[in-house]
C-alpha cells in the first residue's frame, strides 16, 4: 500500500530476455523476410493448390452440366410423348366431329 506522502511507485524498463542469437529476427507476419528460394517454393505451392482447386471446380461443373443435360433430355422425351398423345387425341376428336357433321 502506498504511503500517504504522495510517493509513486517506480517502474523499470528492462531489455527483453529472449534466447535468440544476435541477428535473428522474430517475425510472425506473412510479409516477413524470406529467401528467394522460399518465395519461389511458396509461389509454386500456391499455384499447385490453385490448379488443384480449379480442376476440382471444373470436374464439378462438368458433372452438373451432365446432370442438367440429362434432365433436359428427360423433359424433351416427356414433352414429345405428351405431344404425340395430344395429336392422337385431336385426330380422334376431328374424326368424331366430321362423322357427326355428315
Amino acid at each position: 500500500m502506498a504511503a500517504a506522502t504522495g510517493d509513486m511507485p517506480t517502474y523499470q524498463i528492462r531489455a527483453p530476455t529472449t534466447a535468440l542469437p544476435q541477428g535473428v529476427v522474430m517475425a510472425t507476419s506473412p510479409g516477413s523476410l524470406h529467401s528467394p528460394q522460399q518465395l519461389a517454393q511458396e509461389a509454386t505451392r500456391k499455384r499447385e493448390l490453385r490448379l488443384m482447386k480449379n480442376r476440382e471446380a471444373a470436374r464439378e461443373c462438368r458433372r452438373k452440366k451432365k446432370d442438367y443435360v440429362k434432365c433436359l433430355e428427360n423433359r424433351v422425351a416427356v414433352l414429345e410423348n405428351q405431344n404425340k398423345t395430344l395429336i392422337e387425341e385431336l385426330k380422334a376428336l376431328k374424326d368424331l366431329y366430321c362423322h357427326k357433321a355428315e
